[in-house]
């Protein structure tokens, strides 16, 4: 039984998050969504967060501005991954916690990404769901799906006008779980793509992908930019590879100490698969 809550985000927002087993203590694992998603859709509903509670996690996840049952601003500056970023570091000091380990996919992997460049209270991290991008773009793979695809699917009156787009899945997703469209369409237009300073990372990382993901393309390139980061892949592609077993697998090992002494460097398969 998950447990909603509200903080107060740095610019007034009601950022909205989840609990569960809170009732385990230790270091908590803040998972951060994608894109479209919530923290019931991305991490819940695929077993995630069940397989972390499992191993006597207390687990809480965040709904990202615009996203979830958190506030959806009208303002477009309003959002971008730094807003969200600043947003996890104001549910650090809500938990009142001095360490957390997040986990973030997709768009939730930038925000981690970001975090981890000036968030000194994060003790390990998993950015999931993207690849090569975050390096060569500063951000979510827009060579895979053009952001203004996304944006005209999101809004389109009829979804029939949209259906043959690269981008109908997105549309298909907002409906099916009753999302405001245009707060995400603001998303899109503030979406991070600038260089992200990885190479001062210093916690460790797990990059996690699934193998059919084009919006995870090559993401050893990513890996190999975080100093001594380790790359799993695991079955899937960017809809799919969440509800892998393996996937939580993936998570659970890391969150939970998995040793950088294991194999040496960034090497793929590093992590249990199967």
């Amino acid at each position: 039984m998950n447990d909603t809550r509200t903080f107060t985000s740095h610019d007034g927002l009601d950022i909205a998050y989840r609990v569960w087993g809170e009732q385990h203590g230790g270091v908590p694992v803040v998972l951060h969504h994608g894109f479209v998603a919530d923290g019931i859709v991305n991490w819940a509903a695929p077993g995630v967060v069940d397989a972390l509670v499992a191993t006597g996690r207390h687990v809480v996840a965040i709904d990202a501005r615009g996203h979830g049952a958190s506030a959806k601003p009208t303002d477009v500056t309003a959002y971008g991954e730094p807003n969200m970023s600043r947003d996890v570091s104001t549910l650090i000091d809500e938990l009142g916690v001095d360490e957390v380990d997040l986990v973030g996919y997709s768009m939730g992997a930038i925000v981690t990404a970001i975090t981890l460049t000036r968030e000194p209270r994060v003790r390990r991290a998993v950015i999931a769901g993207v690849g090569a991008g975050v390096v060569e773009l500063g951000g979510l793979d827009t060579r895979a799906v053009a952001p203004e695809l996304v944006a005209a699917a999101l809004t389109a009156e009829d979804p029939a006008e949209i259906a043959a787009s690269p981008a109908a899945p997105f549309r298909e997703l907002a409906d099916a779980i009753g999302a405001d469209r245009h707060a995400l369409a603001r998303q899109v237009h503030a979406a991070h793509q600038a260089p992200i300073a990885l190479d001062t990372i210093t916690a460790p990382v797990l990059v996690l992908a699934g193998r059919d993901d084009p919006l995870a393309a090559r993401p050893e390139v990513l890996a190999a930019a975080i100093p001594e980061a380790r790359l799993t892949v695991v079955d899937g592609d960017h809809a799919t590879a969440v509800g892998e077993p393996a996937f939580a697998r993936a998570i659970t090992w890391w969150v939970n100490g998995a040793d950088l002494a294991d194999a040496p460097g960034a090497a793929r398969d590093t992590a249990p698969a199967t």
